[in-house]
Formats: C-alpha cells, sequence, structure tokens
C-alpha cells in the first residue's frame, strides 16, 4: 500500500449508481421491487424499495461537493461524479490529502438498515448481494486504496453468516451492521445468543464490526415539522453522532465483548466528545452495581479500551485522551456529506492533532486503520 500523505479516512461514503441494482437484478422477477429513482411530486428525484420511500432528501447525500452545503440535488444528473464515480472520487481524495478511503454505503442506509427493513428475505439477500458485488467490481477493482465493507441482510442469521463469508472471502474487509437490527423489523432483542455467530463470524475472520451512526431514527430526536429543510438536516446531523451513546453502552454492558473477545468494533461518524462522559459514567456505574455484574472481568472502559474504535473527523484529540487512548480513534473526512472536511482535511487534522505527538498521531491517522482492515 503506497503511503503519500499518511492517512486512511476510515468513514466515508458511496453514493450508489441507479444502476447498481437495476443491472445486478432480475427486472422480471422483482420489477419495481427494486431500489430506484421516481419522480416526486415537486419533481425532485427520491429513492424507493420495495414500494417504500428511501428517507433520504432527493437522490444523493452529497452536500461537501455542492457550493451551497446546505442544498442536495433534485435530479440524479446534477449528482458531482466524485461522489459515485471511484475514479473521479481517487482525485477528490489526493485533492484532500487521503490515501485510502474505507467505504460505508447511502441509499443501503448508513448502517445497512434500510435494505434491513426488507421484509421479503430473498429480496432483502438479493438487494444486499447486488450492493456488495457492486463494491467489489467497481470499486475495489479500480483501485487497492478503497477499502470495501460488506452489508449484510438483517435476518435470518444463517444468512446474515453465509453473507459475510462470501463477501469476505470476494475481498471485503470489514462488516457493517445496524447496532439495533429490532428497529428495522420485528426480530429478537440484539443481545440474544440467536446472534452471537454473527460476532463469532466477524471475530474468526478478523474483519471488524462496524456499528455507524444513523442506524436506527428511533434513537434521535425527530425533527420538528416547521423546521426549514436547511434547519432540519442540521438537527440530524447533530444528533446523529451522539445516537452511538446507545450502541456503545450496550456493547460495553451486554456481555458480547466478553463472550467474543477477538471481536473488534468500529462505531463509525461517532465523534469524540461524549466518549470520556459515557466511559466515566459507565465505570462508575459498574463499581456501584458490581454486585449485579458479576461475571465480568472487566471495567466497561477496560472493555472499550481492548475492542472498541471511535471516529473523529474535528474533534480536539489532546482533551479526550485521558479516556480515550490514540490506539482507539480512527480518523475521517466524512465525505461526501456536508459535514465533511474535505476539502481541507489536513487543516482541520492539524488543528485537532495540536499537542499530540507524532507516534499517537500516526497511530489515529494510519496505524490503527492499517491494522483494522489488514493493509
Amino acid at each position: 500500500m503506497q503511503r503519500t500523505y499518511g492517512f486512511i479516512s476510515a468513514d466515508d461514503h458511496v453514493q450508489e449508481h441507479p444502476e447498481v441494482w437495476q443491472q445486478r437484478m432480475s427486472r422480471a422477477r422483482w420489477g419495481d421491487r427494486i431500489p430506484h429513482l421516481v419522480d416526486g411530486e415537486d419533481g425532485c428525484q427520491v429513492w424507493v424499495v420495495d414500494g417504500q420511500r428511501v428517507p433520504l432528501v432527493g437522490p444523493a447525500n452529497v452536500g461537501a461537493l455542492l457550493a451551497d452545503r446546505g442544498a442536495h440535488p433534485r435530479r440524479w444528473d446534477e449528482v458531482p461524479a466524485a461522489a459515485y464515480d471511484p475514479q473521479a472520487r481517487l482525485k477528490a481524495m489526493d485533492a484532500d490529502g487521503v490515501d485510502v478511503s474505507v467505504l460505508y454505503p447511502t441509499v443501503s442506509g448508513l448502517a445497512g438498515e434500510t435494505l434491513g427493513c426488507i421484509t421479503d428475505p430473498e429480496l432483502e439477500l438479493a438487494c444486499v448481494q447486488a450492493y456488495n458485488d457492486y463494491l467489489i467490481d467497481e470499486w475495489a477493482a479500480a483501485s487497492d486504496r478503497f477499502v470495501p465493507q460488506c452489508i449484510v441482510p438483517i435476518g435470518p442469521v444463517g444468512t446474515t453468516v453465509a453473507e459475510i463469508q462470501r463477501s469476505v472471502a470476494r475481498g471485503h474487509r470489514g462488516v457493517v451492521y445496524p447496532a439495533i437490527p429490532m428497529h428495522t423489523r420485528d426480530l429478537p432483542h440484539v443481545n440474544e445468543p440467536e446472534y452471537d455467530a454473527i460476532w463469532a463470524t466477524c471475530q474468526e475472520l478478523g474483519v471488524p464490526l462496524c456499528l455507524h451512526a444513523g442506524f436506527s431514527s428511533k434513537v434521535q430526536l425527530p425533527v420538528f415539522e416547521g423546521l426549514s429543510p436547511k434547519l432540519a438536516d442540521a438537527l440530524q446531523a447533530l444528533t446523529r453522532p451522539a445516537a452511538s451513546v446507545f450502541a456503545v453502552t450496550n456493547m460495553l454492558l451486554s456481555r458480547i465483548l466478553m463472550r467474543f473477545p477477538g471481536l473488534q468494533v468500529i462505531f463509525g461518524e461517532s465523534a469524540l466528545g461524549w466518549g470520556p462522559f459515557l466511559l466515566e459514567y459507565a465505570d462508575h456505574q459498574f463499581e456501584q452495581d458490581h454486585v449485579y455484574l458479576e461475571g465480568y472481568d472487566l471495567k466497561p472502559s477496560e472493555l472499550f479500551k481492548r475492542q472498541c474504535y471511535l471516529t473523529g473527523w474535528y474533534d480536539p484529540v489532546g482533551v479526550h485522551a485521558r479516556y480515550i487512548p490514540p490506539e482507539r480513534i480512527l480518523w475521517t473526512t466524512n465525505f461526501p456529506t456536508a459535514t465533511s472536511t474535505w476539502p481541507t482535511s489536513q487543516t482541520f487534522i492539524n488543528e485537532a492533532m495540536a499537542g499530540v505527538d507524532s507516534e499517537a498521531r500516526n497511530l489515529i491517522l494510519w496505524g490503527n486503520a492499517a491494522r483494522l482492515y489488514r493493509l
């Protein structure tokens, strides 16, 4: 892996092209149930999957590439190529000083939750496999500077495991999963033993489990209907990272990490600022309730430091270092969303890393992601 800039952006997004599903799924079998764009009442194109509108404003989420970051393309032909074309994306990466980009989805759901809402298991699997194959065939094949991560069918668990195995065999290096799958449809609680096969498979294959913020609208503050579209977007952008509190807390207290000590868990688009509070309070609660938490060999903060990663893109690192060591921080540009630091990510990095020594900086910007994704 050529290292020019010393930066692996650990949480960027592919904007799926309409042809991802149109060309890779049987039109004769699935018809209009295939993910596709339709014209809305106001002429703005929207995505529809299995008859349900995707909760995405317009055809793409590409604010960083627009003159007005609060705007949205209204039609697909207005979407900048760097969002969906690998060669154009490489140029955007070079302009921002990024060596490698770790890829998450957009239309499929930031954590794969949109396709997870499909109640027909055969259709869900077909949509998931079309996306996963597209990522390998068109992005990973274009350059080793792209790190593909598979999404998975939410259930049944046997199908989930089989798709992880198939995708990793094809070259995927991480598994994107919604932290609260029960919010997609009627499923057992994520802490039930039915899911153990998923955690065991990730552990066995040595691929990280990636729980991206935005996995469920039910744990975010609802948008007040009187807000303008720009203010609504801002509210969602503010509350989305904080929603990772639910995912981190569950991982620390559910015994999943205790049962699977080799499982590495990434919290995408999490930010860092709330992390010290959560870990400090979790340890306090652990000490107060230790009688009820028998069987825990490690405190929550110790479990975190063994198996978890937060992802920053603007946060001042030094002030959080007491609780979140550099070995447990990843960094990103969050491209091409409106909150992305592109095209001035190097400026943001220098400000965020003020006072951080070169060894720690290298871990955050390169070493941690390189180890996780076996680069």
